[in-house]
């Protein structure tokens, strides 16, 4: 059964590092939660490690620029995995093709110049992967929408029937469906991948609840720390089908944060969060994560 707990205070002493999702946990897309903030703080200075791990569409680089630029203290955490590196793995290794189109805005065109490290290493030994048109294009490389104020996957069905018509296979960098930005709920690839599937196509990913974001966010943290178990790996989200599923599907302990894309069941703080509705909840969608707060503090 699902423990409700006040906050991260409760329980951190179990666990020895955090898996901590960003958007809807550690920020809104436009500011940080001081909270938030405050909470992975006081677990780094117990000797926790904090790894922000995230299925934004761009690489490391871009998103600690990007935290920095909302106001999130670099001293808050010890790493990012992203979704965006996790794809960029298969991006340079030819998964798709070497001849590629981008369905996503120009922000994201550093998912396909800029690496981490340890994924710079890997792409400087690969031929390099061209962006073309459509029409040219060996595979899609899906990191959103073109404009995600104002589109939705409907606005990308005669582009998804074309590229299904070729037999193209869409690389999604982005698992997530859904972000509030602010106060407004706005789609992500994970929606473009989803109606591709639906119409028959073929998605491949690589964020959260799928292996390989995991895979890579165990490596970097044993660069960091070594020698931690699983058992003393805590992941917090607010992404019932991507930070907690993902979490159950590596055997992981996980903090469920209900105020986030749950906020319309729950709230945004909680005043609807008592066992009896979370635990039907849960049931309707077969999960069950370790803890639940409403926000992380």
């Amino acid at each position: 059964m699902t423990r409700i707990i006040a906050s991260l205070a409760e329980v951190s002493e179990r666990y020895d590092a955090l898996y901590c999702d960003l958007w809807g946990c550690l920020h809104d897309g436009k500011r940080p939660f001081p909270e938030a903030v405050e909470a992975l703080n006081a677990f780094r200075a117990r000797g926790g490690a904090v790894v922000l791990l995230t299925n934004a569409p761009r690489p490391k680089p871009s998103i600690v620029r990007q935290l920095q630029g909302l106001g999130v203290p670099d001293d808050c955490y010890d790493e990012v995995t992203s979704s965006g590196d996790a794809a960029q793995y298969a991006l340079i290794t030819g998964t798709v093709g070497r001849r590629v189109y981008h369905l996503g805005p120009a922000k994201d065109d550093t998912f396909f110049t800029e690496f981490s490290p340890d994924l710079q290493s890997v792409a400087s030994t690969e031929a390099p992967v061209e962006k073309v048109p459509l029409e040219e294009a060996e595979g899609i490389v899906c990191t959103g929408l073109f404009d995600d104020m104002t589109e939705t996957p409907e606005d990308y069905r005669a582009t998804l029937l074309h590229a299904k018509a070729r037999g193209l296979k869409l690389l999604c960098a982005n698992p997530d469906i859904m972000v509030d930005y602010g106060h407004k709920r706005i789609y992500c690839a994970g929606a473009i991948a989803e109606a591709y599937d639906a119409m028959g196509g073929e998605s491949l990913y690589f964020g959260k609840p799928h292996p390989p974001i995991y895979d890579l966010a165990r490596r970097r943290l044993e660069a960091i720390r070594p020698g931690i178990l699983p058992d003393r790996i805590l992941c917090i989200g607010d992404g019932i089908a991507t930070d907690i599923r993902g979490a159950v599907a590596e055997d992981l302990d996980s903090i469920f944060i209900t105020g986030g894309l749950a906020s319309d069941v729950f709230g945004e703080n909680g005043e609807t969060l008592e066992a009896g509705r979370l635990e039907d909840w849960l049931a309707k969608v077969e999960l069950s994560p370790s803890f639940a707060i409403a926000r992380l503090r």
